[in-house]
Order: C-alpha cells, then sequence, then structure tokens
C-alpha cells in the first residue's frame, strides 16, 4: 500500500516575516498517511536553532513554542539523523511526500546544502498541496490551509502553527486531491 509523507515545519520569524535565508526550523512534524489519508505513523520532534537562538515574542505568540522547549531540543543536524532513521523504517512504501504550499521544501532544500546532509526525500516526488488545491478546485489563488479546509468542510482540529498538527490537517485533504 502505497503512503505519503506529509511534513510542517516551523521556524524562527518575526512581524512582517523574513526571508527563508534568514528562518531556522524550530519544529519538525510529519505524518505518514495512507492514501486514504489515515496516520500509519508520525515523527515530532522540537529543534534548537543555533544562528538566532532567542525566539521573537511574534514567534512564541504565533507557534505557541517556548524558548525552554528549543533549549531543550538538539540542532538541526541530531534532529535530522533522527527523522532519517525514523523515515527509513518506511521508505518501502513511500510514494513521495508533500506540504502546504513550497516553503518547507525550500527550507528543507536549504538545510541539507548548509548543513551538508543527505535526505531520502531529495530522492522522491515533492507536490505542493496548496498549489495542487487550487488547480483542482479552479480556485483564482491558493488558500492557506485553515481557509481550504473549510472550503472542503473541514475545520483545523488542534492548534494552528504547530508542525505535527498542520501536517495532520493538510493530510486530511490529501484524499481530495490525489486520486485514490
Amino acid at each position: 500500500m502505497p503512503n505519503w509523507l506529509v511534513i510542517d515545519l516551523e521556524a524562527t520569524t518575526d512581524e512582517g516575516g523574513w526571508p527563508v535565508t534568514e528562518m531556522e526550523i524550530i519544529e519538525i512534524g510529519a505524518t505518514l498517511v495512507d492514501r486514504k489519508g489515515r496516520e500509519v505513523d508520525h515523527f515530532q520532534r522540537f529543534v534548537r536553532p543555533l544562528r538566532r537562538p532567542l525566539l521573537t515574542p511574534f514567534c512564541r505568540e504565533l507557534t505557541h513554542i517556548t524558548q525552554a522547549n528549543i533549549e531543550a531540543a538538539q540542532p538541526l543536524d541530531e534532529v535530522w539523523g533522527a527523522f532519517e532513521r525514523w523515515l527509513g523504517q518506511h521508505q518501502s512504501g513511500l510514494e513521495g511526500w508533500v506540504s502546504w504550499g513550497d516553503y518547507d521544501r525550500q527550507q528543507l532544500v536549504q538545510e541539507w546544502q548548509r548543513l551538508q546532509l543527505d535526505s531520502l526525500l531529495s530522492r522522491v516526488l515533492h507536490i505542493n498541496l496548496k498549489q495542487r488545491f487550487a488547480k483542482v478546485r479552479r480556485l483564482e489563488r491558493p488558500l492557506g490551509l485553515n481557509a481550504a479546509l473549510q472550503l472542503a468542510g473541514m475545520q483545523f482540529t488542534g492548534q494552528q502553527h504547530r508542525a505535527l498538527e498542520d501536517a495532520r490537517n493538510t493530510a486530511r485533504l490529501l484524499p481530495l486531491i490525489l486520486p485514490a
């Protein structure tokens, strides 16, 4: 049975946003789901940012991630190693990976290059579900995750801007977009 990996990242930011090159991952959330969107397994870890170790008040408020959460976490190279080991158990049935928008893919590619990391994800298909949803629904412009869920007749479940919960909510839209 083919599975899809849905990834969401939370990253350092401030009001008005920062360019991707200035952002650092502070949380990785991933849910491995079957074609019907049912969770097979999941991964969630906080990540300690190294360049800007202090979260801005805006970032803490947006994500509900505390300074203590990230200070107790490992840096990305160690967390990514744990993620790859987790993913390795599931790679035989992995069809590809998806994210809501292209930010997550851009951030990961940047980090893989910066840290000289190899990733299984760089060798499998990535789908920008935000664009695909807009195309399938014939929308003039792509929607945010919450608006897309509402358009599909669903409510966001859990806390927005938390990596695993965002990934799980994104996964709920997968069956509506990808053919079964």
